[in-house]
């Protein structure tokens, strides 16, 4: 039977928030030097910094105490064992043996697995060196562009590493496409050869509605503008489907396949990564598995207290289960992380958004927290206000570098002052007494300083946790992302769910399915609601 240790724990829990919310942080620091280095984990190339949350040992202690008694140990070793832990789909969940060493081995229904993954990866090599050389050729010569088109984790993952690692980039230029909005195609034609351009398709059935949407309008688009039919050499795919890839014209040699136990939004280590490959090349590619591995040991074999995925777990339920705390915040202090926001979005919100137990008992209490953010310094520019004097206590993370990726003077330095100050303005905020001894050194008058402080006060006592790590590098980028897939896991464990499944997709497209005909005309509304069956007539009479 499914258990919420979360729930069993609550009055404990709460009894210790009781207590805390009549101490701030602010006093917290003052009276214990040492509680940067009590809750601070230093790790590898890696400082995580969660001292700035409404936290002391005692609390630390009964949240430990949730994951001991959970399972998390005996669930985390069934998933890196190839147990089938995703119940619902009857699957397994491996995406941590693409970045295992080769020689390791790791079996599922008898196989193991690593000598697929190796095959995949060689072949993933081949391609990506033929590419990148120019060896591989079509009728304008070598590949310029590669335009990866699927959706979900298809797309974002390996877009946004893409994006992260631009500093890798040595091969052809990287352009990605998911959204079915004619928009987001037609953006890419226009700066894109078609002559010199390769197509990646991923779509593990080769059926998905919104990527073989696109697949088709590109090989239109191809065969129009290069005036012949046969166009497959533009084309890659990333399927396990060869009899659709073949009719599509995708040779067996360009398809390279993944496996049910790999779920998209944990893709990017698979074949999903071939645009990432391309881009960076195959050494950095494996540089990028291997700090994910280094990721995946440290969650394996590090104490609770000092296990950076665990702590990271229980922080976001100590929120969002005791204090009432709906959002998360992600903010890097690196622009060419614009996109992890995002990604995270659909790591934490679609892997644990959900209502129901794994025994199909409906939860006890919240799950998953909304998650959101943007770059700094972009964002003190935008919503940072509500963060700060909003009535919402928004937790964030804070990710930074100490080494930046670009030698413009002056630059890095503002940014990692920014984002230290942020952390620290949230937590130590501006009393009232404060605020007015501020105006008046300004000179202002008494009245002036009566009515102007209580706008100028930040209530503070606000948590969050900095990442500062050497560098943002393709090992780097594997770390955070698999130290977030593991937070992800753990509550998943906590709160007695189903990490890995994701009917909340399901219904939309059966609905959009349905409604296809009635949009295009050939179909009357039937027997929809009064909402939809008006909406599409007022579509019909809007598009004559």
């Amino acid at each position: 039977m499914a258990v919420n240790a979360v729930k069993a724990h609550l009055i404990t829990l709460k009894a210790h928030k009781n207590r805390l919310a009549r101490t701030s942080m602010r006093e917290m620091f003052a009276e214990d030097a040492k509680r940067f280095k009590r809750f601070s984990i230093a790790w590898d190339r890696l400082l995580f910094d969660y001292s700035k949350h409404r936290l002391d040992e005692r609390s630390l202690a009964a949240l430990l105490d949730v994951a001991k008694t959970a399972g998390v140990k005996a669930r985390r070793d069934a998933m890196f064992s190839g147990k089938i832990i995703n119940a619902t789909e009857g699957r397994a969940v491996l995406h941590t043996a693409l970045r295992a060493p080769s020689g390791e081995l790791i079996e599922f229904d008898g196989r193991n697995v690593m000598a697929d993954i190796a095959a995949v990866r060689r072949a993933m090599t081949r391609f990506a060196n033929a590419v990148r050389s120019g060896r591989y050729k079509v009728g304008g010569g070598a590949i310029t562009d590669v335009v990866n088109i699927g959706i979900g984790g298809s797309s974002l993952g390996p877009a946004m590493a893409a994006r992260a690692l631009a500093p890798w980039h040595n091969g052809p230029k990287t352009h990605f496409v998911s959204n079915v909005d004619a928009a987001d195609l037609a953006e890419v034609f226009k700066v894109i050869r078609p002559e010199t351009t390769l197509f990646i398709i991923a779509s593990k059935t080769f059926t998905t509605q919104e990527t073989m949407r696109n697949a088709a309008t590109a090989r239109a688009w191809l065969r129009r503008k290069l005036k012949r039919k046969d166009v497959g050499a533009h084309f890659a795919a990333l399927s396990t489907s060869l009899d659709k890839t073949r009719k599509f014209g995708i040779a067996d040699e360009r398809t390279f396949g993944f496996w049910d136990w790999v779920g998209g939004r944990y893709s990017v280590w698979s074949a999903i990564g071939l645009s990432v490959m391309i881009a960076i090349g195959p050494k950095r590619f494996g540089e990028f598995l291997d700090g994910a591995h280094e990721a995946d040991t440290h969650f394996r074999t590090a104490d609770y207290g000092a296990n950076i995925p665990v702590v990271m777990a229980l922080l976001g339920v100590w929120y969002r289960n005791v204090w009432g705390f709906e959002t998360h915040a992600v903010l890097p202090y690196d622009n060419r992380l614009a996109r992890f926001p995002a990604y995270l979005q659909q790591l934490e919100m679609e892997s644990n958004g959900k209502r129901v137990m794994m025994d199909g008992r409906a939860v006890s209490t919240d799950t998953g927290a909304i998650l959101w953010g943007e770059p700094g310094t972009d964002g003190q520019h935008a919503f940072y206000q509500l963060i700060h004097q909003g009535t919402s206590v928004i937790p964030c993370d804070f990710l930074i570098a100490a080494k930046s990726n670009d030698r413009l003077s002056g630059h890095h330095e503002l940014l990692v002052a920014n984002c230290l100050a942020q952390s620290e303005a949230l937590m130590t905020g501006r009393t009232l007494g404060e605020a007015k001894a501020e105006l008046a050194a300004a000179g202002l008058s008494a009245a002036e300083v009566k009515r102007l402080a209580p706008h100028k006060v930040f209530e503070g006592n606000r948590p969050s946790t900095t990442f500062l790590y050497e560098r943002l590098d393709p090992k780097m980028l594997g770390t955070l992302i698999a130290l977030y897939e593991h937070k992800v896991f753990v509550q998943g464990v906590l709160w007695g769910i189903n990490s890995f499944d994701q009917w909340g997709v399901e219904l939309g497209k059966v609905l959009a399915n349905d409604l296809i005909p009635m949009v295009r005309g050939k179909k009357p509304a039937g027997r929809k609601d009064a909402s939809t069956a008006g909406l599409l007539a007022a579509y019909h009479r809007k598009k004559r």
